[in-house]
This record gives structure tokens, C-alpha cells and sequence, in this order.
């Protein structure tokens, strides 16, 4: 089980050091927005009733769901993972993904494939400027360090 805490939003995570480490946003809280709320596919109280855990049969409150909604504190689990994929109609591995992001968060390399790629598109999250302009930042620290390590090995660089 992992908690969200409220108020998080989309940022890039630095160590102490300056390198980057990963990306986070309210995914989760975002695909459930896509669907729940006022003018949406679903009232809260509708969504509720509709997201049931196909493994265990647990659906969330009306209240919990609100709480996801509007980017409030909860706990995610697996049965609300489960709850949350079936009612949006969405694979649970998407799902789990924009758990991820939400939560924990995900190293650049990683959001360029597969589920977490897949949440990105589908929270309208496309690379601007300032994205390429970091992955060509990275692309050459990488390239010096390589460089550099080479020179330190008596190597000619690649």
C-alpha cells in the first residue's frame, strides 16, 4: 500500500548532487477527472457503484472516489487498482502505471514506452521545449562522462 499525499503535483525530482531522478505527476487523480465529476461520464456516486475489483469484488466509497478526484489524500492498493481499471474501462496495467507516477514517480527512460508511456498520452502530457531541452542536457553530460571516463582509461572517445 502506498498514500498520496495531497497537493502533489507534476515535477521533476533532483538529487542532492543535481542529477535528475524521476518525473511525477497526479496521473491517477488525472484519468479519474477524464471520467468523474460534473458534466463528466460519471457521478461520483455512479463511478463508485460501477468500479468493482473483478478479483475481489471490493468497490470504493463514494467518498474515496472524490478524494482521488480532487487530488485529496488516499491509499493506494491493489483492489483499488483493480476498482479504479475496470470503472474507467482501462487495462489495469494503465492504471497501475498512473498509480506509479502519481506515488512514486518514474525515471525519464522509463516513460518512453510501454504502460507508463501510455498514461503520459492519455493525460495529454506531450515533450515541449523544456523537455527536449533536458534530454539533449542529458544526452551530452552522458556523452562527456563517457568521454571522460574513456580518457581516464587511456582510450580513444567513440
Amino acid at each position: 500500500m502506498t498514500s498520496h499525499n495531497p497537493g502533489h503535483t507534476a515535477q521533476e525530482v533532483w538529487t542532492s548532487e543535481g542529477d535528475y531522478m524521476a518525473e511525477q505527476r497526479n496521473a491517477l487523480t488525472e484519468l479519474v477527472q477524464q471520467q468523474v465529476g460534473r458534466g463528466r461520464r460519471w457521478s461520483t456516486r455512479e463511478f463508485a457503484a460501477a468500479a468493482i475489483d473483478p478479483d475481489t469484488g471490493w468497490s470504493p466509497s463514494k467518498t474515496l472516489i472524490n478524494k482521488i478526484a480532487t487530488g485529496g489524500g488516499f491509499t493506494v492498493t491493489p483492489q483499488l487498482v483493480g476498482a479504479l481499471a475496470a470503472g474507467l474501462d482501462l487495462p489495469r496495467d494503465i492504471v497501475a502505471a498512473a498509480a506509479h507516477l502519481q506515488l512514486i514517480g518514474y525515471e525519464a527512460a522509463e516513460l518512453r514506452a510501454g504502460a507508463p508511456a501510455e498514461v503520459m498520452r492519455r493525460v495529454g502530457v506531450e515533450p515541449g521545449e523544456r523537455e527536449h531541452a533536458i534530454l539533449a542536457r542529458w544526452e551530452r553530460e552522458a556523452r562527456e562522462a563517457n568521454e571522460k571516463k574513456e580518457a581516464h582509461e587511456g582510450r580513444a572517445p567513440e
